[in-house]
């Protein structure tokens, strides 16, 4: 078996950083009026800034595929061109279409060979399962490198317009013309970008990660769904497919709109993440002290002082200087988030050979965790 190393990371963040009091109006006016949700879900979540692939004229300037492309390409030079590449392991939430995969895509964005393809599908885990596939590769001595890719678009699916038919729908029947809290929630939560990292069989370069396990944990078995799209909720919790809803209700359901059961998600979402988490420490004998940074995707800080008690309450102890969150100035990028933070990381001068990074990734879509443990060299 190889070790595998993180040679190289690249992000992409388009356009320029829209501030909390520009998003409604590059986003749009839901039914023309401003959002009462908003300001309060902005105070939860403490985002100052975030990016999105519209523009301040609510023009698209990218799609899924080509924003990886570009977060790819940055990866490149003279001694790694893209017909090195062996493997492209992509991981998104929000592919530009059900077919063909989100990393045939970005694929055929490339005037280059064949590669070996592999598209992880799902929420914020899908980053870490991309790069899972790459890990695998590189480790059983299948590929000597992988090109691994998380990315999110998620600002187009939250413009207005693919609101106003379900309020004018309210309207119609007679009820009030408010969209659920479910819906609305996410649109003041995330955060368009792309990340891609370089992974090989050796290390190179002034510094690189090296991948020494990764782990994961469903509780769909135990559990409701929290975050979906593509579908609604029913009385018993099941989800009704949108293809078995009419065409007419695709529009006045908003059936492909991103919700969130919020009372789930906070029911639960940080009582399993500990419970994986320490399991997947005490698996490989890590001593959470011993950790020098500790880098957590969460949706919002409003998770921030829970996760610590909890992690505390369960014998996790990682120190609070320790910690390495861009949530802030960066948003929510879903299943990008744990790229993007790994490489601000890797690029500033902050670590040291010797050091270690714990990645924890959890998905509230039927609740997933993701974890990697990192040691720079």
């Amino acid at each position: 078996m190889s070790d595998v190393y993180i040679n190289r990371i690249s992000k992409i963040l388009p356009n320029n950083p829209v501030s909390n009091d520009e998003m409604e109006s590059i986003l749009g006016f839901i039914d023309g009026k401003r959002s009462k949700a908003r300001a309060l879900i902005l105070r939860s979540n403490k985002i100052k800034t975030r990016y999105y692939c519209v523009d301040e004229n609510r023009n698209i300037t990218h799609t899924n595929a080509q924003l990886t492309k570009e977060a790819i390409d940055q990866l490149f030079d003279q001694d790694f061109t893209e017909d090195d590449v062996e493997v492209l392991s992509c991981g998104t939430t929000t592919p530009d279409q059900l077919l063909p995969s989100h990393a045939a895509m970005v694929h055929g964005l490339f005037d280059a060979k064949s590669y070996e393809l592999n598209s992880s599908s799902g929420i914020c885990t899908s980053g870490m399962n991309a790069l899972k596939f790459g890990y695998l590769s590189v480790k059983s001595g299948n590929t000597e490198n992988a090109v691994c890719t998380a990315s999110e678009r998620f600002s187009v699916w939250m413009l207005a317009e693919k609101f106003n038919n379900e309020v004018e729908n309210l309207k119609f029947l007679q009820e009030k013309p408010i969209i659920a809290f479910k819906k609305e929630f996410l649109r003041w939560m995330l955060s368009d970008g792309s990340s891609a990292m370089l992974l090989e069989n050796k290390p190179k370069g002034d510094l690189s990660l090296k991948i020494e396990w990764m782990e994961a944990f469903s509780y769909a078995h135990e559990l409701d769904t929290c975050m979906y799209a593509g579908g609604d909720k029913q009385e018993d919790g099941t989800i009704k497919p949108w293809n078995e809803y009419s065409p007419d209700e695709w529009l006045t359901k908003s059936v492909f709109s991103l919700k969130q059961d919020v009372k789930l998600l906070d029911a639960n979402i940080l009582q399993k993440g500990v419970l994986s988490m320490d399991e997947a420490l005490k698996k490989h004998s890590i001593d959470p002290s011993t950790i020098d940074h500790f880098l957590a995707h969460i949706s919002s800080f409003y998770f921030k002082d829970g996760l610590k008690e909890q992690m505390d309450k369960k014998g996790i102890n990682v120190p609070a200087d320790n910690w390495f969150l861009n949530l802030d100035r960066v948003g929510n990028i879903g299943a990008a988030s744990i790229y993007m933070m790994v490489e601000e990381l890797f690029n500033s001068d902050k670590l040291k050979k010797g050091e270690t990074i714990f990645l924890c990734v959890p998905e509230s879509g039927r609740f997933s965790y993701a974890y990697a443990f990192l040691t720079v060299c």
